[in-house]
């Protein structure tokens, strides 16, 4: 099931997620969503906040070696090449993931399905970490990367923490970086609160629906 992605205004994507402590079919099948819903969005990772779910989780896409450039850059490239780097690929889903080492800087392109259209060249990022996680079966297990793939793990950790990709820069291009997508930005959040009043007016009818029944 392919859901809607929240966008930017949305008070979901600012509050910290919760852990997840239930562990079965519907986590799962949350999972699955998830994943259908990226790949529909041309994304490389999502965390559930992103879809309205506050519970730590995300998925994201761990592409193989001389495969693993970020697929915004692929430029001109044939279709060929671009189902090639996609269908070379390994599916992650983290729940609640815990940052247990970073080390190195690095500097990439950053940019978030929650906020379409937009994206910054040069936003800082540790070039490798080391996860720590559970897995669909509540199993730990650790994770290490360096690179695009660090990249996106950490894109992907902040949202589970309420963060957004421009909340990295420095404050005084933080601020540019708002000023300058002023208008996209106010067009989002119109939209988000017109999604969540659509949202909230479906719950309200649904109780007068099961009593008709």
């Amino acid at each position: 099931m392919i859901h809607p992605i929240r966008y930017y205004g949305d008070p979901v994507l600012r509050r910290r997620a919760t852990e997840v402590t239930e562990f079965g079919p519907e986590l799962k099948a949350l999972a699955a969503d998830m994943l259908e819903t990226m790949y529909a969005a041309d994304g490389v990772g999502l965390a559930a906040p992103q879809i309205g779910v506050p519970l730590r989780l995300f998925v994201a896409l761990e592409m193989q070696p001389g495969a693993d450039a970020d697929p915004e850059d692929d430029g001109d490239i044939t279709a060929d090449e671009r189902r090639r780097r996609w269908d070379e690929r390994r599916e992650h889903v983290i729940v609640n993931p815990v940052i247990v080492a970073r080390s190195g800087l690095q500097y990439g392109r950053d940019g978030c399905l929650s906020l379409p259209g937009l994206s910054v060249l040069d936003v800082p990022r540790d070039l490798t970490i080391d996860l720590e996680y559970q897995n669909l079966a509540g199993e730990r297990r650790s994770l290490s990367a360096t690179g695009y793939f660090a990249h996106v793990l950490q894109h992907e950790f902040d949202h589970l923490q309420g963060v957004l990709f421009f909340d990295h820069l420095p404050e005084g291009r933080r601020r540019a970086f708002l000023e300058e997508h002023r208008a996209a930005l106010a067009d989002m959040q119109r939209e988000a609160k017109a999604f969540l009043k659509l949202e909230r007016e479906k719950s309200q009818r649904q109780p007068a629906q099961v009593r008709g029944r």
